[in-house]
């Protein structure tokens, strides 16, 4: 405690300098820890909206056989469909003659022709008519934050009479302890929080170990002389770990404050893709605890291990002797990730990559984390060997003074290139993601294709919907019975359309003729029911004689409209009300995002009871890659001004440190320019040698986690251009940010101090 009690009145005690290092370490502690706090509170916003969700699924009412009770209980039917990139929920409510508790966010159920929608869907019907048609009736008001996952979210509660919703089900309540679709999946959340632990808390670790040794090397000569006065060798290290840790605790009070102003008003503001309510961001024990006392804990580990020189060897420090060679361990992080990483290459080369294995997702994240750990520790012993080689080899005064002082003191060198090295590392990183993500939920379709039952439509409806604008074509597929054990068809499929229905659905017809029945023949697809020319086949109710004639086509590759080996059926053959209720009405359109919305508005408009099935279209993964798209975007602009932020404060406390040296060459005749160009090639030179591996090992992260991700890019060539772009970017910015440190001002009072 003496020692504390002495760091703080070395502290207060010292001159407007020491109070103003540590105002600027509080700060940027305050900013680590605003960040920290952004981070940790992620996955609880996300929970609060699947709470939320979970609040809202219908709880059906059952007899103590577990069959459905109907009677008295109001029923519900909900459709999901997409609206853009965004899902469009309606539930449909017919009242019933019992009392049951509303959803949550609604006062009462829905009328007959009422209906409840939420704030952003209000927004979006009062300028778009046409989305009007989903969601039929009077506005009888909104839904409240209650019954919403976010303020944004598209969901409407329509309600209908009770002979509207045969098939829908009856609620006794509302509530249930899981979601059926979290906003997101739970290996995609894992996958979130480790990019965040890469892209935010590697450069923030590294940022507040900055900010904790502002003027080392003063602290460090105030050190010794305590140290030399009589002082303990661990009463030394607490002397300086009080200041950081009090610098740290006031910073972590501040961040935390800092968190709560952003909260409250980018909360209210929304990102894009991405919105909560504030409670939902909310600060929780867990996270209070742990920034304030991680924060702290890590200053004191790094305000006692900065002390370490000074108390060992307080004479050395006194008299400016050059730092020791790192030691050789510090390359073991790095070469441990490295042989994760490369492993996981090698395999994605040789197609041997490991899928969806337990192993793998703790080993691939923790070869990453240990790279880019390993890139910091390595870079003062890389950065001070080639130093030393250039050295020797430099013809420029100014580029050997600087290869000099890099060579004598390599730390302070790499604390100003740390920062920015593991940004470019981490922004590779969280390109891979993004692109398996992208992967995974891109539609690569040549068409889109939607199914709707048939015996959902009346005749009127099926005429508009098939007569909408954007439909490329339309057929009916007639399913074939199914084996006893319901696992296998046991005949051919039957497709009603006409000659020309069928050329627009698929792209090539040849030997059609209308009129007649004909089989479908695709010679590059498997028949799956081989049935012989005459043979009886039936559907459902209606039985046919397998035709002889047969109509040649060619499918699309991606995506089949047809069932190889059916049965070509023209309308005119059927008598009327002849198709089976089981029948499919399939329509095809082009599979833009804008034809989709228009064709899924339209189906909606005409019947939106109907369930609508669109292939390879899935709303909910679209939804989830916009969250987390969203989330890393986030976590790579805290990253990045967390690596600028370390960066700054990093050139401006060793320009301070610097001042005595700059002023004795001055003195020396040195001119300014000379002493300019020595300062950016003393910045720039350790930065490119940690940019160069940072580019490397971060392309090898990003390839091992797309090879084991199992997504249809494995090795991403095209950000090549952008990572080195930013890298490039990265150097200019740090040596344009040197130029400013050496200064026209001599102060010779600076040699007499030192």
């Amino acid at each position: 405690m003496r020692e504390l009690l002495l760091g703080l009145r070395l502290l207060f005690g010292s001159g407007p300098g020491s109070r103003v290092r540590f105002l600027l370490m509080a700060i940027g502690s305050s900013l680590g820890v605003c960040c920290l706090a952004i981070v940790l509170a992620i996955p609880g916003v996300l929970d609060a909206q699947d709470t939320r969700v979970a609040g809202r699924q219908p709880a059906i009412p059952r007899d103590a056989s577990g069959t459905a009770v109907v009677d008295g209980y109001p029923k519900t039917l909900t459709r999901t469909d997409p609206y853009g990139s965004a899902p469009l929920t309606r539930v449909f409510v017919a009242r019933g003659t019992k009392t049951v508790e509303p959803p949550p966010g609604l006062r009462t159920f829905p009328r007959d022709g009422q209906v409840f929608v939420s704030p952003r869907l209000r927004e979006l019907l009062s300028h778009r008519t046409a989305l009007a048609r989903l969601v039929p009736g009077e506005h009888a008001g909104l839904i409240g934050p209650a019954g919403l996952a976010r303020p944004d979210e598209l969901i409407a509660y329509v309600g209908v009479s009770r002979a509207q919703l045969p098939d829908g089900d009856p609620v006794e309540g509302f509530g249930d302890s899981s979601v059926p679709l979290p906003a997101v999946a739970p290996t995609t959340l894992d996958v979130l929080r480790f990019t965040l632990a890469a892209v935010v808390l590697l450069p923030l670790v590294v940022f507040l170990s900055v900010c904790a040794r502002l003027s080392a090397a003063d602290r460090a000569r105030r050190l010794a002389a305590l140290r030399l006065l009589g002082l303990s060798r661990k009463g030394t290290q607490r002397v300086n770990a009080a200041e950081t840790v009090a610098a740290a605790g006031l910073g972590a009070i501040l961040g935390l404050g800092e968190y709560w102003t952003a909260n409250q008003v980018v909360s209210r503001i929304g990102l894009p893709g991405f919105t909560w309510y504030p409670a939902d961001g909310a600060l929780t024990l867990q996270t209070v605890v742990l920034c304030l006392l991680g924060c702290p804990a890590l200053a004191w580990y790094v305000g006692r291990a900065s002390a370490g020189k000074a108390a060992a060897d307080p004479l050395a420090v006194r008299r400016g002797t050059a730092e020791k060679t790192p030691s050789k361990w510090v390359f073991l992080p790095l070469i441990a990730g490295l042989g994760g990483i490369t492993g996981y290459c090698v395999l994605g080369v040789t197609h041997r990559a490991p899928m969806n294995t337990a192993l793998s997702a703790w080993l691939m994240p923790s070869a990453a984390l240990l790279a880019g750990a390993g890139l910091v520790l390595s870079l003062p012993a890389c950065s001070r060997f080639l130093a030393r080689r250039m050295a020797r080899s430099a013809r420029s005064f100014s580029f050997g003074l600087a290869m000099r002082r890099n060579e004598a003191e390599p730390g302070g060198a790499v604390r100003v290139a740390t920062g920015l090295v593991l940004l470019v590392f981490t922004a590779s990183l969280a390109q891979g993601v993004v692109i398996e993500l992208d992967g995974a939920a891109r539609s690569s379709l040549p068409v889109q294709t939607y199914q709707i039952l048939y015996g959902e439509l009346n005749g009127s409806q099926r005429r508009a919907i098939e007569a909408l604008p954007d439909v490329r074509a339309h057929v009916v597929t007639l399913p074939a019975p199914l084996s006893a054990d319901w696992e296998r068809s046991t005949g051919p499929e039957g497709v009603v359309a006409t000659c020309g229905q069928l050329r627009r659905a698929v792209p090539q017809v040849q030997g059609c003729v209308d009129g007649r029945l004909m089989r479908l023949w695709d010679p590059g697809q498997p028949e799956d029911v081989r049935v012989h020319a005459g043979d009886d086949v039936r559907f459902d109710h209606l039985s046919l004689k397998m035709p002889r004639q047969t109509v040649r086509y060619r499918d699309h590759q991606d995506l089949l409209v047809l069932r190889n080996g059916g049965v070509l059926v023209p309308p005119t053959v059927l008598p009327p009300d002849a198709i089976p209720r089981g029948a499919t009405l399939v329509l095809v359109s082009a599979p833009g995002e804008k034809t989709v919305r228009a064709v899924l508005d339209g189906i909606g408009g005409i019947a939106p009871t109907a369930d609508v099935i669109p292939s390879g279209l899935n709303i909910d993964e679209f939804q989830e890659v916009a969250i987390v798209k969203t989330l890393l975007t986030l976590g790579m602009t805290l990253g990045l001004l967390i690596g600028v932020a370390a960066y700054l404060v990093a050139a401006a406390d060793r320009a301070v440190e610097r001042r005595a040296q700059v002023t004795a060459l001055t003195l020396l005749g040195a001119r300014t320019r000379t002493l300019r160009a020595a300062q950016v090639a003393q910045v720039v030179s350790p930065l490119v040698v940690g940019l160069v591996p940072a580019l490397v090992v971060g392309r090898m992260a990003e390839s091992s986690y797309l090879v084991i991700g199992g997504g249809p890019v494995l090795w991403d060539r095209a950000g090549l251009p952008v990572l080195l772009a930013g890298a490039a970017g990265v150097v200019a910015v740090a040596a344009v940010g040197a130029l400013p440190l050496v200064g026209r001002r001599i102060d010779p009072e600076l040699i007499r101090r030192h």
